[in-house]
């Protein structure tokens, strides 16, 4: 399968489950902390604004209406407890970008995660779930990742799961107005056969 021919798949749960960090639908009770993130100005800071609580809930709605359809997303991420539900942390998974990007067709990992929860490798353990499920069980040729030319920690992270960036594709975000400091996007290609490398 490559990127341009998602199917429906039913994704193994043991594939969702790291050590720290667990992938799963959205819950009701994620909505409220979900809201907080997305009002956080530092969270936030590479998208166009923050969100306030309906336009919050309104994603998590979308999100799970597409892992509900396709089987695959943006997932909710929580904290991986010893039985009993861990606190919500953020989101993260695959997607299908909507814009007409200049690489589309495609299939990008992104995250976004609680500010608490910086810096204490959970995105990287995140990701790296997303990515097995994307090569492993969609069968993806290829995935992406892309932000902003400033956000250096996405950036890092796209760099430390092995992703590459081509300077030559760097591209100016259609849903981005013209001459906002944010318009200028970089692209980070990881080829199934690099990934598959990296696996023991």
């Amino acid at each position: 399968m490559t990127s341009a021919e998602p199917r429906f798949i039913a994704v193994d749960p043991a594939r969702l489950q790291g050590a720290r960090v667990r992938l799963r639908p959205w819950q009701p009770d994620d909505l409220a902390p979900f809201a907080a993130m997305s009002a956080d100005g530092q969270t936030m800071a590479y998208f166009l604004s923050t969100m306030d609580r309906a336009e919050s809930e309104l994603m998590a709605q979308r999100c799970q209406a597409l892992i509900n359809a396709q089987g695959w997303g943006f997932w909710a991420v929580e904290l991986a407890g010893a039985g009993a539900d861990g606190p919500f942390v953020g989101l993260c998974g695959l997607n299908r970008p909507a814009w007409p990007l200049p690489f589309a067709p495609c299939v990008e990992i992104g995250w976004r995660l609680a500010r608490p929860w910086w810096g204490k490798g959970l995105a990287a353990e995140a990701a790296a779930l997303a990515l097995d499920v994307g090569f492993a069980e969609l069968g993806l040729d290829e995935i992406v990742a892309f932000t902003a030319v400033d956000n250096r920690r996405s950036r890092a992270l796209m760099e430390r799961l092995g992703m590459a960036r081509d300077e030559a594709e760097d591209f100016d975000h259609p849903a981005v107005p013209d001459g906002h400091p944010l318009k200028r996007h970089v692209l980070y290609r990881l080829p199934r056969r690099d990934w598959t490398r990296t696996q023991p």
